[in-house]
């Protein structure tokens, strides 16, 4: 059954397939070719059992939260604030471009989001100052990656409904890792303007740091807001998506830039995007229950077992083979298709789940960022208006940061587990 499931998944999405319906199809094949007579029984009911959980409902809610960002003018604030800060060092708004991701990150937790919020703002405002339009693109949507890792995070929301653990230590554990994500990007950037002539702004003032600092405040509260009452407890994780919808529709009223017709848009794409998701979810779980079915994780762990009995070696061939997955599929299918199925041979490695997440999160993150279906370069080429191969080749040396991070994730697992082991106890 594994063989004709992953086949026809495959071949659609060599075809071009929407992922949600390339799942879809897959499964029902796999189902009419299967021994089960009652697949349109089993199918539906597979599907409705596997989104119906509580867990999940913290996605359309930060989904809503990154959305409303978007439209009640907080990313103008976040940029504005990040070039006071940094905006006079070498590279100054590549910099700034880096910094604006991290702290966005603490808000939305998507890339897609902060691709096409926040990079309008950042790829006009590179284009103006005198850098390279595929340069400004490029180094957008690889500091897109640090989105999903600091909390809140949906994908995280949906690794932890996949592995069983706890939403809040997925978050506390993605926090790390995220830093050491954007500081190596600025890094990068960095040595990359003491070989080039990167344009230069003025340091800012005092005044004027904490000028941007005062208007942009509520703005900056909001990740300390969400994340703070998470770690103490005030809320849940799905609470928590509630109260950044809450606190992001206030700060556009005070703002005065919320109107009803941007509200109903925000409320209409995450309605899109949510479906979108749930329907991937629902698929996944069916197919996730074929797999059980067939033992194919079983069979998969005894491969693997037979090739190498080292886990270090192991490690290597999952990073590996997890980036080539993200360069073809976006990481929530591929996340609901791997997990389920390598989670029996994490355990038998004696590897973390929370380490595996933020390996899993990581690595398919980068996907976005490369070709041939990193959708993340199609964002920034469209919002950008630059042609989507120029953006390809600048990205490349971007790259080389975050699979540094990625192996210094790998093979340190307290860069991961610290801080939830720290805050929350060991498990």
């Amino acid at each position: 059954m594994a063989w004709i499931l992953f086949g026809t998944f495959i071949a659609l999405i060599l075809l071009r397939v929407p992922i949600a319906i390339a799942i879809g199809t897959a499964t029902v094949l796999t189902f009419l070719t299967s021994d089960f007579s009652n697949a349109l029984q089993i199918i539906p009911q597979q599907m409705l059992e596997g989104v119906n959980k509580a867990s999940l409902t913290a996605v359309p809610f930060f989904i809503m939260a990154g959305n409303l960002m978007n439209v009640t003018g907080v990313t103008h604030r976040i940029f504005a604030f990040a070039n006071a800060l940094v905006g006079h060092l070498k590279g100054g708004l590549a910099q700034v471009n880096v910094l604006s991701s991290m702290i966005f990150a603490g808000i939305s937790g998507a890339a897609v989001a902060d691709c096409a919020g926040l990079g309008a703002i950042e790829i006009k405002a590179m284009r103006e100052s005198g850098y390279k339009a595929d340069f400004a693109a490029a180094i957008t949507v690889a500091s897109s990656v640090i989105g999903p890792l600091i909390p809140p995070s949906i994908g995280l929301v949906i690794y932890a409904f996949l592995a069983q653990q706890s939403i809040e230590r997925m978050f506390l554990a993605g926090l790390i890792p995220g830093i050491l994500v954007g500081l190596a990007l600025m890094v990068y950037v960095r040595i990359r303007a003491s070989f080039e002539d990167f344009p230069t702004q003025r340091r800012a003032t005092v005044r004027e740091v904490a000028g941007t600092a005062r208007h942009g405040f509520a703005a900056l509260m909001a990740p300390a807001i969400i994340l703070g009452s998470i770690m103490w407890g005030i809320v849940t994780a799905t609470e928590a998506g509630v109260l950044a919808c809450l606190y992001c529709i206030l700060l556009g009223i005070w703002y005065r830039e919320l109107t009803l017709k941007s509200f109903f848009a925000a409320l209409s794409d995450t309605a899109m995007m949510t479906s979108v998701i749930m329907i991937i979810i629902a698929f996944s779980i069916a197919m996730g229950w074929l797999l059980a079915i067939d033992q194919t994780p079983q069979k998969l762990a005894e491969w693997t077992f037979a090739l190498t009995e080292d886990k270090n070696t192991f490690l290597a061939l999952l990073l590996v083979f997890i980036i080539l997955v993200g360069c073809v599929v976006e990481g929530v299918p591929a996340k609901l298709i791997l997990v389920p199925t390598l989670l029996p041979l994490i355990d038998a490695y004696g590897i973390d789940r929370v380490h595996f997440g933020i390996i899993i999160q990581l690595g398919l993150l980068i996907g976005i960022a490369t070709p041939p279906m990193g959708i993340g370069l199609y964002i920034v080429a469209e919002v950008g208006r630059v042609r989507f191969e120029k953006v390809t080749l600048a990205v490349l040396p971007m790259l080389l940061p975050l699979f540094a991070v990625l192996i210094i994730l790998t093979y340190v697992p307290l860069t991961v587990t610290f801080l939830p082991d720290l805050i929350l106890g060991k498990q």
